[in-house]
């Protein structure tokens, strides 16, 4: 079978069903039909939110709650969202649960894999813009609904001091000199983060400020979960100083979250 040949004015173009349609195959092609007219069927993925970070004296604190939600099914109840990048930086990631692990994922080894090489870790600014450009290249899958924006956190071993960014869909990298806020119950979280921020705050401060930003998310996002002491399941928190990255224990997050709910119950 020959490949069809056109005339200029007669060229079908890149439309594959008009192409169908000039060579006779008028029943397998849609009628006026082009492939951008063609409905996708909509898949349904995991997508989870909502993570926060905060500077405090001794570095930075990440945390997210654990809720993974299908649509308006929740899909898992104790999704890990934040991740270590390696000893003093760490990443929060809100979107597509999917493309979001795999993203971090490459990114530990492109940090792991420079260190090698060049027998030195990067720097945090370096860190920082390296996830930039992964959020960048996943522009395309985030135009058909697979968004990933992480926060990315650390502490800045030549400066001495935590310093935390957040990105937007297109790679956009800004820094945040106090906190910062990704996913669905964003908004919420951030308001108690900016009416309960204060300089000066050390570890236990700005961890019951992140259990109480998740818990007020939690309470008007139905994407956010909460604390469930039924099934032991807690906010992810974990705090990146000069000593490296530390994930705090379930323990003193449960003690932490029953006294925020006693405060509560008080008022």
């Amino acid at each position: 079978m020959n490949l069809p040949l056109f005339r200029p004015p007669d060229d079908p173009g890149p439309n594959f069903a008009e192409l169908l349609r000039r060579s006779g195959f008028e029943n397998q092609a849609s009628t006026g039909g082009s492939c951008a007219d063609a409905k996708i069927p909509a898949v349904d993925y995991r997508h989870g939110t909502t993570c926060v970070a905060l500077r405090y004296t001794d570095g930075v604190l990440l945390a997210g709650d654990r809720r993974a939600t299908s649509g308006n099914l929740i899909s898992h109840r104790s999704i890990e969202k934040v991740f270590a990048a390696d000893r003093h930086s760490g990443v929060a990631i809100a979107g597509a649960a999917g493309p979001a692990v795999e993203m971090v994922r490459l990114f530990q080894l492109q940090l792991e894999h420079y260190e090698k090489v060049e027998g030195e870790a990067l720097s945090l600014e370096g860190k920082a813009n390296q996830l930039g450009q992964m959020v960048r290249q996943n522009l395309p899958a985030a135009m058909q609904g697979l968004v990933v924006v992480p926060i990315f956190a650390g502490y800045d071993v030549k400066l001495n001091e935590g310093r935390l960014f957040e990105y937007d869909v297109t790679g956009g990298r800004y820094e945040e000199a106090e906190h910062a806020c990704t996913g669905s119950g964003s908004l919420h979280a951030g308001t108690v983060l900016k009416l309960g921020y204060r300089a000066e705050m050390d570890s236990g401060a700005v961890t019951d400020l992140a259990i109480a930003a998740l818990f007020e998310a939690a309470d008007e996002d139905s994407a956010t979960g909460g604390p469930d002491p039924i099934r032991g399941i807690y906010p992810m928190v974990a705090t990146i100083t000069a000593q490296g990255y530390r994930r705090l224990d379930d323990d003193e997050l449960a003690e932490r979250t029953d006294a925020l709910i006693a405060r509560r119950r008080a008022q």
